[in-house]
């Protein structure tokens, strides 16, 4: 494993880690905060969003008692500024757990790293 994946692997585990935490606290504004302005992002809904307002308002009609817990199966530095990430990740949820695959894209700016892209695919029960 050279530095650069590393590096990569350590900095997307931090944001996901905030990510998950974020969510379990039930905060989603700062869940948004992790993502850039202009962030696409794809949840459950049928239709992807973009920026942190959309994000925070995925997050705040989720149900209470919702937990994340990921295992970081992939990453890469794609860019000098930009790291891909892929994950399978288990919802807790209070209706039964949902388990997903997330596909993440980072970008460095002026206040540190941010997630620009999230998508989710549902694994089959």
């Amino acid at each position: 494993m050279t530095s650069q994946t590393i590096s990569a692997e350590h900095e997307l585990r931090t944001l996901l880690d905030q990510w998950a935490t974020a969510i379990a606290e039930r905060r989603p504004a700062d869940v948004a905060a992790l993502f850039t302005e202009d962030a696409l992002f794809q949840g459950f809904d049928p239709a992807p969003g973009v920026g942190r307002d959309f994000i925070s308002r995925y997050y705040a009609k989720q149900p209470v008692g919702l937990r994340a817990e990921y295992e970081l199966l992939s990453t890469r530095e794609i860019a000098q500024e930009a790291l891909a990430g892929y994950a399978r990740v288990l919802f807790t949820r209070p209706d039964g757990n949902v388990t997903v695959y997330l596909t993440v894209i980072a970008q460095r700016g002026h206040a540190g790293w941010a997630l620009s892209h999230y998508h989710v695919s549902k694994l089959p029960d």
